[in-house]
Order: C-alpha cells, then structure tokens, then sequence
C-alpha cells in the first residue's frame, strides 16, 4: 500500500524521533540537552563505549558517526527491528494516535498524478534555471548581480528566469510530452474557455522555486523585470500541489538550518530569505505575498515553540506586527509562542546585512520582544491616561486581549501580567491589597529593546521618586539639584532637537532649583539665536555664560542615578520618550504640588467636610505621581549600566 506522504508528514511531526529510539537505548545524560531536542547515545546498531549515535527532534532524523547509519523514524525500526514498512507505518501511527489510512483507489489516482505533477514542476524549474544563463537572462542576470546575489546563492536556491515570451514554456514542455492539462494544473499557464489559445503565466520575470517539506518543487513565485508591470510579484495559483496559505517558503531548508539553539526567523519576501542565507543565517523563512496565516504559524511551531518574526522597519512594517499579534494571540499555549523583531526604520534584511554586515541582523533578533511586551507596548505608547476613565478604558482592552487567548492556563497568567503591569504603570492600586510599582510598568519601551546594544533594555523614565533623591547614590554626586528637573535640562542639552520639538512646554517649564534656572535662560538663548542646532554649540554658551560647574554637576548627578536616555550616548527616540514622559510628570506633580498647598490652607481656615474630601483627593493623586515616579527607584544600579556611562 502507497502512504500519502501528508499522512507520513503527520506521524513524523506527532512523535517526536527520540520517543521512538528511546524505547531501544539509554540516552547520555552528560551530551544530551533534552530542552533543545538534542539527544546522544551509544549506538543500537554497532557496539561501542562512547556515545556517538545523535538523533535531533526538530529535523527527525538520526545519524551515527561511527558507523555512519542514518534515517528517519521509519527507517529506524525497519533497519533495527526488521520490520516492513508497512508494519513500522502501523506502529508510529499507533503511537501517534493517527488512524491508518482506508486504501481509496482514487486517492491513489490522485497521488499518482500529483507525483506527475511533480515532474512538471521540475521540468519548469530546469528550464526556467537554462534561461537565466541564456542571451534572454542578461538583464536578469545583472539585476541579481547588482542585488549582490552570488552564484554558488543562485544556483542554491535554483533561481532562474521566465522569458518575455507568451508560450517558451508552453512549447519546451509540450516537447517533453507535458500535455496541456497538465501545464494548467500545475498552475503554469493561463488557459480555460475565454482564452482561445493559452499561454505562459510567467513572462519577463526572475523565478524563485518554491518548494514542499520534501523539498520537490510545487510552486513557482515571479518577481516582474519591466516596472510598469502592475503585479511586482507574481505567485503559482492554488493548485493540487500547492496552497499558498498552507506553504512557507524555504521551509525545508530552514528546518535543516535551525543549529542548536532551534531558532526559526520569519521574514517577509523571498529576497530577504536568500539574503540572509547569503549572510550564514539558515534558518529563515518567508510567506508567500500574504500575512502570515494560522496554517503557517503551525508549521513554525512543528520547527520551534518560540519563532522570531521579523518586520521592516516602517510605519507597515509596523502595522503586519500588530497583525501577527492579533493572530498569534489566541493560540499561543505552554511551549508555544513567538518573539517580534523590528528593523531599523526604512530597513528590510537584505539591506541590513549588506550595509552592515551578520552581526547587526543578529543584534535585531537579540532584541526581539515576547509578545506580551509588544501588545502593551501597543495599547500604551503615545497613550495619555491622566483621567480615570482613560486608565479605566485601558484596564478593558487588556482584559479583552487577553479573554481572547484559548488556552485556559495561559489566559490565566496573562491576565495576571497584565493587572501587574496596569498596577506598576498606574501606582498604587487603592483597595486591591497590593504594593504599588510591582509591576513591569514600561509603556514607552522601544520595540526592539532600547539602543542598539542594549538588548532587552528598558527605557528608563527622568521620573524619580523622593527617596531616591535623598538616597546616598544622589548625595555622592556632590548635587543638591532634584533629578527629575536635571535630567530633562542634560536631556535638552544634549539633544537639542527636543528643545524645538517641544519649544512652548520648554519655554515655560518651571524648575525649583535656581542652577537650573539659569541653564533653563540658556537654552532659551541658544535657540533665539539658532545655537541650538548642535550640542556643542549649546555647551559653549553654557561655558560663556559661566556655568560651567553647573552643567558638570547636573551631568554627574544624571551619571550616578544612570538616567541613561538623557545622555549623548542614549539614541533619539530613547531619549524623546522618556523626555514626554517626565515632563507629564513633572507638570502633573507642580501642579497637584500647588493645589495641595491651596487645599491644606483651605481646610486650615474652614475646615469644612467638603474642604477636608478635596484635600484627600488632592493627596490621592498627589501619591499617584509619586508612586508612577516610583517605578525605576533603583533601576540603574541593578540593570547593570553604570559600566556603560
């Protein structure tokens, strides 16, 4: 009996290769990493003493490197145990709790005709291959040449070139004995009852193969030479070999290039799956034209339970992530979820790596975010929630997101995240019993972590609680100035940009600290008379005006408390976020700081109930601040960056 190989596929993907040889030997507990599906032994086949028989579960196979067997679940018990192939597909499906197939004689037909199908599809693969190195592929050849493609890349990934003619593949086929119904099944032609005579679909375009977890051939995509062609890519149509949805492009390569550590990338074109395999990475793969759907997210999660999809880095490179989210979301279970990279703004793969190498592409995945952190990231960045509904309105989008997770204790511990984090964000959380600042509190994080080189890194607030200003650390720094305010000026100084992005709250800030004050007229100064431009240029009129040891003071007492986005060093949009942030803060606590003293002197001359209930609310919001301020209260001493200002 003939096996639908989707049905083998299935068995091979239930059970994983190493409960099927762990039945007959006993793994080495000192080799072995059990956590990464990496499993050694001594061999079942050769008698040894050290182990050098290894089966990997993400690729299911095995292989001994002392006597040089090698196979795959099926082969296994076969060779081992002498078992036909049918007896072996009966035990694996048994204990893969698959029902064997009924033998269907059309089913048969059908398999029959798409292995035919299949030997179409390399028949078009090899002639689309000659064309490229044909006169008719010049063009084609200097545009992969000028996109920095090699050969040994071309030839690996068998692109090729489809000539601007209507019917070169048609003829070279039908010279093959291909039939025309069977051109039009494998989706190679247009044909049908409104077309008098069919012709070819691919016409003056450069050919990426598409292949199955076999690695054969069922799909074609065409990227157009011509511009003024409408569809710049062009994919095979739904055949019987071939469902886009269902497909991810170099799947088959990818899980035999995850290495060790069992990462799996998801780019979005066929160009940056090359590029990357170019730059040593793969382990990428690729939709076809379309989002990512349900169909292949369960083939990442065959590979690894924890994909990293990779997004460009604009404004819709931006919104496919918040898609991925949403449909990554209900389905994430234990052991099954995804991380999010995003690249550098107006960057995809293939242009990182060829303006800066492997190691910055490695450093975007280094960066890559949980999904949780990307979700709050979205509902809170750019978010103002100085009213009660509006925290009260955010509190509801997190609790819809999560009811949206299937898996019960997964829904569980998100919903748990999440009050924690509304907690910390918010502060104290009167009447529910907990200690404000517990959570993880950061809405302004930069997807992606922080700077280049800070990976995972927080975007620390110029918010500092009243403690912290007190504390030892800030008193060693020779300064008497409040952080808060000496942090946004260094911040201003040393980004000057802020100082226009943000000229009427600049102007008008109202600092305590009359130092600061006076380097507060400066800026003012320096951007009347356009010195404002550079940091440096704003430092000399620091210097001119006197205030030198000033400036040196706010900057060291910046250092010690390691506000690092107020520093030179800290990026822009670091430095930007956290800028709007502790001035909300700042506005908000002067403000509530002045209400509270007309409210206290209020309820000193009438002491009233109506007097006394304002001052409470007063007070309620004015702890609000300081707990939100509260957050990052040791936040530089433990994330370990003093080694770095």
């Amino acid at each position: 009996m003939r096996f639908p190989p989707a049905f083998l596929d299935e068995i091979r993907d239930r059970v994983p290769i190493s409960a099927v040889i762990g039945q007959r030997v006993s793994w080495d507990r000192k080799k072995t990493n059990t956590a990464r599906g990496d499993f050694w032994a001594c061999c079942p086949f050769h008698g040894e003493k050290s182990p050098s028989f290894h089966c990997e579960d993400r690729k299911g196979r095995y292989h001994c490197f002392g006597c040089g067997v090698s196979g795959d679940h099926f082969k296994f018990l076969t060779d081992l145990d002498g078992l036909s192939f049918p007896e072996a597909v009966e035990r694996l499906a048994d204990m893969a709790g698959v029902p064997m197939p009924v033998r269907d004689a059309q089913e048969e037909r059908r398999e029959r005709e798409r292995a035919s199908l299949h030997d179409v599809m390399e028949m078009a693969a090899s002639f689309f291959e000659q064309q490229l190195h044909s006169a008719a592929g010049a063009k084609a050849r200097a545009y992969l040449r000028d996109r920095g493609l090699m050969a040994a890349t071309q030839q690996r990934f068998r692109i090729g070139y489809a000539p601007d003619s209507r019917n070169a593949l048609k003829e070279y086929l039908a010279g093959k004995g291909v039939d025309v119904a069977q051109m039009d099944a494998c989706g190679l032609i247009y044909s049908g009852d409104d077309i008098p005579v069919s012709y070819d679909r691919f016409r003056d375009r450069i050919m990426f193969p598409i292949g199955d977890r076999s690695e054969k051939i069922i799909a074609f995509g065409g990227r157009a030479m011509s511009p003024e062609v409408a569809a710049k890519y062009l994919n095979s149509p739904d055949t019987e070999l071939f469902h886009k949805g269902n497909v991810l492009y170099n799947f088959a390569r990818a899980r035999k290039g995850m290495g060790r550590d069992g990462t799996v990338i998801a780019v979005e074109g066929y160009m940056d799956v090359i590029a990357l395999a170019q730059a040593g990475f793969d382990n990428a793969v690729a939709p076809l034209g379309t989002a990512l759907t349900e169909n292949q997210l369960e083939l990442l999660w065959r590979m690894t339970g924890e994909p990293v999809l990779c997004f460009d880095g604009d404004q819709a490179g931006m919104r496919a992530a918040w898609r991925a989210a949403d449909m990554v979301l209900p389905l994430v279970q234990a052991g099954r979820t995804a991380r999010f990279a995003l690249l550098p703004e107006g960057k995809d793969p293939d242009d990182l790596v060829k303006a800066e190498g492997p190691e910055a592409f490695k450093e975007v995945l280094s960066e890559a975010r949980p999904l949780a952190d990307l979700l709050w990231m979205r509902e809170t960045s750019n978010g103002v929630f100085d009213t009660p509904e509006r925290r009260a309105e955010l509190e509801k989008t997190l609790r819809e997101l999560t009811q949206r997770i299937k898996d019960e204790s997964v829904r569980y511990h998100y919903a748990q995240e999440m009050r924690d984090r509304v907690i910390g964000f918010f502060g104290a959380a009167r009447g529910r019993g907990q200690r404000p600042g517990t959570g993880d509190g950061r809405p302004d994080q930069r997807f992606g972590g922080g700077q280049r080189g800070r990976p995972g890194a927080a975007v620390s607030r110029f918010a500092v609680s009243e403690s912290l200003a007190r504390s030892a650390m800030v008193k060693r720094a020779g300064g008497v100035m409040p952080l808060r305010e000496t942090a946004m000026l260094v911040a201003l100084v040393n980004h000057p940009r802020l100082i226009d992005e943000n000229f009427e709250q600049v102007e008008k800030l109202d600092l305590s600290d009359p130092d600061l004050r006076h380097l507060h007229r400066v800026v003012i100064d320096a951007l009347a008379h356009d010195a404002a431009d550079e940091r440096a240029s704003v430092i000399a009129m620091i210097e001119q005006a006197g205030l030198g040891e000033a400036w040196a003071r706010a900057v060291a007492l910046v250092r010690k408390a390691r506000l690092w986005p107020a520093l030179e060093a800290a990026a822009l949009e670091d430095a930007r976020d956290a800028f709007a942030q502790a001035l909300h803060l700042h506005r908000s606590a002067r403000t509530l700081h002045k209400e509270l003293k007309v409210a206290e002197t209020a309820l000193a001359t009438d002491p009233t109930d109506e007097n006394y209930r304002h001052l409470v609310e007063i007070q309620a919001q004015f702890r609000d601040v300081q707990a939100t301020e509260a957050l990052i209260e040791g936040f530089g001493i433990s994330s370990g960056r003093a080694d770095r200002m």
